[in-house]
């Protein structure tokens, strides 16, 4: 039985990195992000420091389930998922998933990252492990805050008034709105007559 767990994005990508890593390690994968924000509002707290409520991702129940499984007999888990802030959070809410389930007691938790799909950057990041980058966690976690504060509000009504499938995000909006303003700015400007003096004074 393999006593290494190692989690990666795809599973394409969890085929290639077990033929690199052999026997004791077995390789599955999240298919992407774990878990997302409840749908429906109030998902995000600004009166109680943004906190953020959680679900499962219906389509990727499966895949957790598979990995609670995976994990039976396993003394570690290597958490291998890309290494952009999304590869971050998709490895923090499946570490948060695996404790609330209570399924890492006696299994060590590692957190890997390499560039590229090599027998050589695989061996070297397994031999180079380090912890959750807390703060690659928090910069996600602001973008879909973001994106749910103000899409949540914003999209229904371009869906109303303008298409329905419009998206208002993170940068759509407050763009949109810089714009609106500036023009406002420039409808209610005031043309005024001034004078400019320039003058000389000698001492007498």
């Amino acid at each position: 039985m393999a006593k290494t767990l190692v989690i990666v994005e795809s599973p394409a990508k969890a085929k290639t990195i077990k033929g690199y890593l052999g026997k004791g390690y077995q390789d599955l994968a999240s298919y992407g992000h774990v878990r997302d924000l409840v749908p429906k509002e109030g998902a995000v707290d600004p009166e109680h420091d943004f906190a953020m409520r959680y679900q499962i991702i219906e389509k990727n129940q499966q895949h957790v389930e598979a990995i609670v499984k995976a994990l039976k007999g396993c003394s570690k888990l290597l958490l291998a998922t890309d290494q952009d802030r999304e590869g971050e959070a998709i490895s923090w809410h499946l570490h948060e998933l695996l404790k609330e389930k209570k399924c890492l007691e006696g299994c060590d938790v590692e957190r890997i990252v390499f560039n590229q799909i090599t027998r050589k950057a695989i061996q070297e990041a397994v031999d180079s492990p380090r912890g959750l980058s807390q703060e690659l966690i928090d910069a996600q976690q602001a973008r879909r805050a973001l994106d749910y504060l103000v899409g949540f509000k914003l999209s229904p009504l371009l869906w109303r008034k303008i298409r329905t499938g419009l998206s208002a995000g993170r940068v759509q909006s407050p763009a949109l709105r810089m714009i609106v303003e500036r023009e406002l700015e420039i409808e209610a400007f005031e043309s005024k007559e001034y004078w400019s003096i320039l003058a000389q004074f000698m001492a007498g």
